[in-house]
């Protein structure tokens, strides 16, 4: 059982802009003034090309999969919302909040991982928790520990309490459940996805404790990670909204690790957070200040990470 992977698959994409239908809860989404729609997608397409390929000079596996104009996706380029992948074969498929966000499925997509020497043996389909207007978007509503099979939690309107324990109960995790909140017009909403304030890697965890304002909520969740031996780096909700939880551990080349963020989230973090982490991994940034604007999102939602065996040839 390992928490970092070699392996991603990512989704470039083909009509990228701000989404209307995610803005509802999305708070960190902001439409760009003066930019045409076809900017906005370049740019990020390009932010999208520099990410890869800087992924993939440290080591990194990085499966391209390009999106389609099928349907209107303007949100593909987020692929860890919709799907997830574990070391037993098994994957899951989630119910999505916005309904644009449910034309991002594809199954096309497993047969080029079966194709990449990866083994598929079950799929775990979530998403009839549509029709009852229940979700619990993937690996953006739920930090996973996969090492100490536990999955944190921050209810929402995309992260619904009895599908999180569902889950928990198939894929065998500990539920570790909060409300993480964000000031917004000077009230207290829920933070969107779990995986925007906060990251847990092999030996350390990144979090914004301040968000948690339920003080036994908060105490339980540094429990656990206290427990599992990970060294807390606490950030503040400023650097939260500049995507300072939004980041993900990988391995590279020689197993070497790295955590990866937006260049956004780098630029926010003191000095002393930036050695914390430095004592744990390298660290890799990259650009991403379009997707980040339009899409409320960033470096770790952009990776579907890849846990799957790989198939006896």
């Amino acid at each position: 059982m390992e928490q970092t992977t070699n392996t991603v698959l990512m989704i470039r994409p083909v009509n990228y802009r701000m989404n209307e239908q995610t803005a509802i809860n999305n708070f960190y989404q902001e439409q760009p003034e003066d930019l045409l729609p076809e900017t906005i997608n370049s740019r990020a397409q390009q932010e999208f090309d520099a990410y890869v390929d800087q992924l993939r000079q440290i080591g990194v596996h990085v499966i391209v999969v390009s999106d389609n104009k099928d349907f209107d996706t303007p949100d593909s380029i987020f692929p860890n919302n919709w799907v997830s992948f574990h070391e037993n074969g098994d994957v899951g498929i989630y119910p999505m909040f916005a309904e644009n966000r449910r034309n991002e499925r594809r199954e096309d997509i497993f047969p080029i991982l079966e194709e990449n020497g990866f083994l598929i043996r079950n799929i775990i389909d979530y998403t009839s928790a549509e029709e009852e207007d229940l979700f619990l978007e993937g690996t953006g509503s739920v930090v996973l520990d996969r090492v100490h099979r536990k999955a944190y939690c921050a209810l929402s309107a995309r992260a619904d309490e009895d599908l999180l324990i569902e889950f928990c109960e198939d894929f065998e995790y500990l539920p570790v459940i909060f409300t993480a909140y964000q000031s917004v017009d000077g009230e207290r909403l829920p933070i969107y996805h779990t995986n925007v304030m906060m990251c847990i890697g092999e030996t350390f965890a990144v979090i914004c404790l301040k968000s948690i304002d339920d003080k036994k909520e908060r105490q339980n969740v540094i429990k656990h990670l206290k427990a599992d031996g990970k060294e807390i780096i606490d950030i503040s909700e400023e650097q939260v909204a500049h995507f300072a939880g939004n980041m993900l551990q990988v391995k590279g080349t020689n197993d070497a690790r790295y955590l990866v963020m937006s260049q956004s989230a780098y630029n926010a973090l003191t000095k002393s957070q930036i050695q914390k982490l430095q004592k744990h991994t390298k660290i890799m940034s990259s650009s991403l200040d379009t997707i980040e604007t339009c899409g409320g999102g960033s470096a770790r939602c952009m990776i579907a990470e890849v846990f799957l065996p790989k198939a006896e040839v």
